[in-house]
């Protein structure tokens, strides 16, 4: 009997521990954000937006005690930035993009995505023009991680193994393609997430596009927190479940265009 009250115990301990940090009237969150259109997006006030920014809302209505400080970081900077202790969290990150390495815990998957590659529509120009994409002049996002170049973000490294250009804007990237200038670019690299965000901005574009139907990658999105920090997973799900339990979630991913991971679609 005494050993059954000791395991009681030390479960409420637990329970008391992981609810601690969402009763404290001085809980303060740091978030690392780049601009990861239309997942997550910094604005000229440092505040969150985009999907990213809906959610952190929905949390703070969860819990008034909740805030959340935004740490404006890049995709090439992000792991420097959290190993320096910029930030405690990151929203929507797959363990692949460089993050095994680190001291770090994952949640659960809480989004999909894959990437595709698009190039200017022109008679006679077929899937087949995708065959062998990593030959192409391609234009990409610096700091972002590519099926095709094995998940190498170093942009020295990519430059010597490809024809590629650089930049921090897939609308710059597709208006490139657009421009019809194949010394500059043949194949841009966009989430479809983005693209179909795109062409509900320019819906009179998306016949100006060939759209691969192979993809670069496809993959889901998870938190990344800090090891042993105050605002760990566990915290994460805790604050999810109603949200997933009442659909609010669901609906919000929908609303953006964006797709649910196999276990929560498997819900609906």
């Amino acid at each position: 009997m005494l050993f059954k009250r000791a395991i009681v115990l030390f479960v409420c301990v637990l329970i008391v521990g992981s609810t601690a940090l969402l009763a404290s009237p001085k809980t303060s969150v740091r978030v690392g954000v780049y601009n990861f259109p239309p997942i997550a997006m910094v604005d000229q006030n440092n505040k969150a937006k985009g999907f990213l920014g809906e959610l952190l809302k929905e949390f703070r209505g969860l819990n008034e005690n909740l805030s959340f400080q935004i740490v404006h970081t890049s995709p090439s900077r992000r792991h420097l930035d959290f190993r320096n202790g910029l930030f405690d969290v990151i929203f929507f990150e797959n363990p692949n993009w460089g993050w095994k390495s680190e001291a770090v815990n994952i949640s659960s998957a809480l989004l999909r995505d894959d990437e595709v590659y698009i190039a200017l529509k022109k008679e006679g120009r077929n899937q087949s023009f995708f065959d062998t994409p990593a030959k192409k002049r391609i234009v990409a996002i610096a700091g972002y991680h590519y099926g095709f170049a094995k998940l190498e973000t170093d942009s020295s490294k990519l430059r010597q193994q490809f024809d590629i250009e650089l930049s921090h804007s897939h609308q710059r990237n597709l208006e490139l393609i657009r421009a019809d200038r194949p010394s500059v670019a043949e194949v841009a690299i966009v989430s479809r997430s983005f693209l179909e965000a795109y062409f509900v901005r320019f819906p009179d574009r998306r016949s100006e596009f060939l759209v691969s139907d192979a993809l670069d990658q496809s993959y889901e999105l998870s938190v990344i927190t800090r090891k042993e920090g105050t605002f760990d997973t566990s915290l994460i799900d805790r604050l999810m479940q109603p949200l997933i339990e009442n659909g609010r979630y669901q609906a919000l991913v929908h609303s953006h265009g964006l797709q649910l991971p196999d276990r929560l679609a498997r819900r609906r």
